[in-house]
């Protein structure tokens, strides 16, 4: 995990706390205007009506529409991560910390089901976000899979295509079973979980 980013002002000057709160709040609410109506109908008009703020405000904190959409991008990067990292390391074992880290990111992606439309609307707006998006997910991963192998934990393989496939596995799990499918609350059926982790565990483990 990478040190958490200090907040700025759109000048690149640090914040005090009410403006960190005043840029949370402009975070959450393009959250949620972006995932219900899409980047190009949103607007900083709504962006800034659903964070009651006014349009002087927003470009303290965010010079334009794009700017605030690619910073959002990457805070929910960060908080998937983190809250991923931090259920992970509870782990005993690579396939305990593997069965923690997907509970925590699917616990994520229910709470912020705007997750997976914000990145699928990336890949036209702002393609670099997007691949940065999966690099930093897959750095972490790629480094914990090598240390897990170097411990005799996770059966010998190339780390990286093995971190991408195991994103990728999670990924449509949870479009399939959290973004698609279900009334509320939002969440992976217990059996599906378990038919997931019984195949990851067997290719992870060393046979």
């Amino acid at each position: 995990m990478s040190a958490v980013e200090t907040p700025t002002s759109a000048r690149g000057t640090p914040l005090s706390s009410r403006g960190e709160r005043t840029r949370r709040k402009l975070l959450d609410a393009a959250e949620r205007v972006f995932a219900e109506l899409g980047y190009y109908d949103a607007s900083i008009v709504k962006l800034t009506e659903a964070a009651q703020v006014s349009q002087g405000t927003f470009y303290i904190y965010f010079e334009s529409k794009q700017e605030i959409f690619d910073e959002l991008v990457g805070d929910l990067n960060r908080r998937v991560r983190r809250a991923m990292h931090e259920a992970s390391a509870q782990g005993t074992t690579r396939a305990e910390s593997e069965r923690l880290g997907f509970a925590a990111f699917f616990r994520f992606t229910a709470e912020h089901p705007a997750l997976y439309r914000i990145i699928r609307q990336a890949e036209f707006v702002s393609p670099a976000a997007l691949h940065q998006h999966y690099a930093k997910i897959a750095e972490g991963y790629i480094a914990g899979l090598r240390e897990a192998m170097d411990d005799g934990d996770v059966a010998e393989a190339d780390p990286e295509v093995l971190a991408w496939a195991l994103m990728g596995v999670g990924e449509l799990i949870g479009m399939r079973w959290i973004l698609w499918d279900g009334p509320e609350p939002r969440e992976v059926p217990p059996e599906v979980f378990e038919q997931m982790y019984g195949f990851i565990t067997r290719g992870l483990l060393p046979r």
